[in-house]
């Protein structure tokens, strides 16, 4: 194990930051900045990879399969705010992209010892969840080497779900399980060894890149709006109303009593508005058009003709 962590780039040391210590505090960030540098470049080169992790999952969500992340420590908790975005941004249900940390819920907020090193338990929480051959499970893990991540992903692999890792570090063991492996290196940390810095960073990369890149293949987004999302506060009902203005171009009244009528539903509102039809409707020509805005209109469009 120990020959293991020693190989990692990630545990080595960083000559660029050695004299941190000493330097001035504005000196300081601008070392810490400069190593934020090759954190998007290095993302890049795994851009054919995460495509393909992005195509495996659309497959799945499709099919009526479901996503999973799996983490511990700060990869965990990564895989958490990720998943729980995606009901407000795209209107998801919640169990449709789920996370999971190494120690429950508690472990989001203060670190619970020990329990990364548990690979049982990862597989348990595979089988506990009734994860199935349909299912894609995303591993994330700076090393590559997490039991419980690696149990988590060795347990859906023997189900037959898809399997994704997400690792900073080249030639790991996460690599040796998964289907597609994700693996940009960031190089040594700042501070060597804290991964949340460098790594957490090109995580939450790779992360925005998956669910963002399935949710605009599956219909939830128009141009580039989040046309599938549901006012559910104040921020989001001020939005709302905008994105159905730039859409359609209506009165901000008129934006208002569409969203009324289509129960704060975005995409329904617009449909209502483009294609001149009640709520219903809308929602039926959502259906038969699987959910993509564009297409519902043109077929709305053409029916009216």
């Amino acid at each position: 194990m120990t020959s293991y962590f020693s190989q990692l780039t990630t545990e080595m040391n960083n000559p660029a930051t050695a004299s941190i210590d000493e330097s001035g505090t504005r000196d300081m960030l601008l070392l810490m900045n400069d190593e934020d540098q090759c954190v998007p470049l290095s993302v890049r080169q795994e851009v054919d990879s995460i495509a393909a992790a992005v195509d495996l999952i659309v497959k799945s969500l499709r099919s009526g399969g479901r996503m999973f992340y799996v983490g511990a420590g700060s990869s965990g908790r990564l895989g958490v705010l990720d998943a729980s975005e995606c009901p407000p941004t795209y209107g998801t249900d919640p169990d449709l992209v789920q996370a999971y940390i190494a120690g429950g819920d508690v472990a989001l907020r203060t670190a619970v010892e020990g329990c990364e090193d548990d690979s049982g338990s990862g597989a348990q929480l595979i089988l506990d969840k009734g994860v199935t051959a349909g299912d894609v499970v995303v591993g994330i893990t700076a090393s590559g080497s997490t039991p419980y991540v690696l149990g988590a992903i060795d347990q859906a692999r023997e189900i037959g779900a898809a399997t994704i890792g997400i690792v900073t570090n080249p030639n790991s063991r996460l690599s040796e399980l998964c289907e597609i492996c994700i693996a940009p290196v960031v190089g040594p940390e700042v501070i060597s060894g804290s991964t949340r810095l460098k790594s957490g960073t090109a995580q939450k990369l790779v992360l925005n890149m998956l669910t963002t890149g399935a949710m605009i293949k599956l219909g939830k987004v128009y141009n580039n709006l989040m046309v599938d999302l549901k006012a559910s506060n104040s921020k989001l009902y001020d939005r709302s109303i905008r994105i159905v203005r730039q859409v359609t171009g209506v009165s901000e009244e008129e934006a208002r009593q569409a969203l009324k009528e289509a129960d704060l539903h975005v995409k329904t509102a617009i449909l209502m508005l483009e294609a001149k039809v009640d709520a219903a409707e809308a929602a039926a020509l959502l259906e038969r058009h699987d959910g993509r805005l564009k297409a519902a209109i043109r077929g709305g469009r053409s029916r009216a003709n």
